[in-house]
């Protein structure tokens, strides 16, 4: 059986002394942490430097636990864990699936965002269902979830995966007709068709996925740190004001966007912690 990218991400840096921040995180430094800029509204690059709803959500909590500001080192998702787990980041700032493999080996905050697939096309071409991924190649990033769909995938529906380093690389095989489909997370998939008339979102697949941040294991204290402030970016909505500064539409009730959970953590997986706290918003 082929080992999975994260598995082997986690392999390379078990040997490596952690040289990390786990302990320190200097009040008067930067927070360090890391993302794949190539993942539209969510961070990207512009002629003044980085943006994007990711990226002005990390430096408001960094502004909350005291930090001067955040910086974010551009990783692509293949390298991301690697460089969490051996100390290079602080904490990822990823649109960051939590799994429970994942949960194995990191720690994650509580959700703030859900998701699922969103399958990109050319402009015209449609999907009805997943079956009609049939006999066509489907592009996806190297080492992200889709990536790991496809692979468990690909015979079910009998399609072809091709992958990609980046989510815009993706994006030009389904417009160049190398490959029929794109799939990427529903928020950055819908984004990026809303931007570019050669493509369209064919078909979401909502499946009770959502994002969180995720931090070493031993981080505890800090991941809860964190959490807190994100917490509070949900009660005083500043969260919902920055989705709809960048992403726009109608939220449900119950969008982990607007919802804080009891405890610290991803209820249900390992690393939650179910003790209650108060929220103290300053």
């Amino acid at each position: 059986m082929k080992k999975s990218l994260y598995a082997l991400a986690l392999a390379s840096v078990m040997a490596v002394p952690s040289f990390a921040l786990a302990d320190e995180h200097p009040a008067d430094q930067p927070l360090l942490v890391g993302s794949d800029f190539g993942v539209a509204p969510w961070m990207m690059r512009s002629v003044d430097g980085p943006e994007g709803f990711g990226y002005d959500m990390i430096q408001d909590i960094a502004k909350r636990i005291g930090r001067p500001e955040a910086k974010v080192d551009d990783i692509a998702f293949s390298g991301l864990f690697a460089a969490l787990l051996s100390g290079r980041i602080e904490m990822t700032a990823n649109p960051l699936n939590i799994t429970a493999e994942r949960a194995k080996t990191m720690l994650y905050t509580e959700p703030f965002m859900a998701t699922g697939n969103g399958f990109i096309t050319a402009k015209g071409e449609k999907i009805a269902s997943l079956e009609d991924l049939k006999g066509k190649v489907l592009a996806v990033n190297r080492g992200t979830t889709q990536d790991k769909w496809g692979t468990e995938n690909a015979e079910k529906y009998g399609f072809t995966v091709q992958r990609f380093d980046s989510f815009p690389d993706s994006v030009q095989a389904v417009i160049t007709h190398r490959a029929f489909a794109a799939a990427n997370e529903i928020p950055t998939a819908s984004y990026a068709a809303s931007k570019n008339p050669a493509i369209e979102l064919a078909y979401s697949d909502y499946d009770g996925r959502m994002f969180g941040y995720a931090f070493r294991k031993e981080d505890v204290a800090y991941r809860d740190k964190v959490e807190t402030a994100l917490e509070c970016m949900k009660e005083d909505g500043t969260l919902k004001k920055l989705y709809d500064k960048w992403y726009g539409g109608e939220l449900p009730a119950d969008s982990p966007l607007l919802t804080v959970y009891p405890g610290f953590g991803a209820p249900g997986f390992e690393g939650y912690d179910e003790k209650t706290h108060e929220l103290d918003c300053k």
